[in-house]
């Protein structure tokens, strides 16, 4: 597909694209290939980056599955060879955005991609209450609550230890992003690791005392310890700059989205 074309099919849900030569490190999205996405901004706001990564040989195509201008969605499919990876870009609430789509979901609309990127514990919950997709697909209904990459799922039957819930708690997919930060939190399970701006992802305890021995001035990077890939549960109000705070009335479990599971996102840890 020309660029001509990809520009137009993302006017068509109010969006700009710039398809760019040379690379950019501050990328959030990268294909593993020779093409990286990204939602970037200039004077006129943000804009959809598609980069091809310079020196490559590869022969890479570049097609729009699907549009959706009422919803301000789109389905990108980036194929290699038989390499293949979609990507859903579209916007939420007050921004655009680019989510990778596992690869072992065989989806070829918006709807279907969307439906990829929830947990199955999320899908199970719709499941349950009978929604249908309409329903589904709101922010807010009665099988959970959704702000951005997070999923909340009511859990009316939990029992929890006061003197471990937590207040003003981050959670954060541990790629450098800015956290949701939950007005009281609980949690079980996982592993405790160290995260600092060097290491987004968090590393155990042994890891963590090897660079505070080998790197000078190590224990001034402002270490946090956090749990990684627990079970987590949030009640009260959650908030985060790109989204509207929401209210969050007796505990629900706490889900991230399924986008970690593709090949693009593997770096991608749950930290609380």
């Amino acid at each position: 597909m020309s660029n001509a074309l990809l520009e137009a099919k993302f006017a068509r849900i109010g969006a700009r694209l710039k398809v760019a030569e040379v690379p950019d490190r501050r990328r959030r999205i990268a294909v593993s290939g020779p093409v990286a996405l990204d939602v970037r901004d200039d004077r006129r706001g943000e804009y959809f980056e598609i980069t091809r990564r310079l020196g490559s040989d590869a022969e890479v195509d570049l097609e729009v599955l699907d549009v959706q201008p009422g919803d301000r969605h789109l389905l990108l499919l980036v194929r290699e060879g038989t390499e293949k990876q979609k990507f859903l870009c579209g916007h939420d609430e007050r921004h655009w955005f680019v989510a990778a789509v596992p690869e072992s979901a065989p989806v070829g609309t918006v709807r279907a991609a969307k439906e990829a990127l929830k947990p199955v514990e999320v899908r199970a919950a719709q499941a349950r209450a009978g929604l249908r997709s309409e329903a589904g697909n709101r922010r807010k209904n009665v099988a959970y609550r959704r702000q951005g990459e997070w999923f909340f799922v009511p859990a009316p039957d939990l029992r929890v230890d006061q003197s471990l819930v937590l207040r003003n708690e981050p959670i954060t997919r541990g790629n450098g992003g800015k956290p949701h930060r939950c007005e009281f939190c609980y949690r079980t399970g996982g592993e405790t690791v160290y995260v600092c701006r060097r290491h987004p992802n968090g590393v155990e305890a042994a890891t963590y005392q090897r660079i505070l021995d080998r790197e000078e001035g190590a224990k001034n990077w402002g270490w946090r310890v956090m749990r990684r890939n627990a079970e987590v549960y949030a009640r009260g109000r959650v908030r985060h700059a790109d989204h509207r705070t929401i209210t969050l009335h007796g505990w629900h479990r706490v889900l991230m989205n399924t986008e970690s599971q593709a090949r693009a996102m593997w770096s991608v840890a749950f930290l609380d």
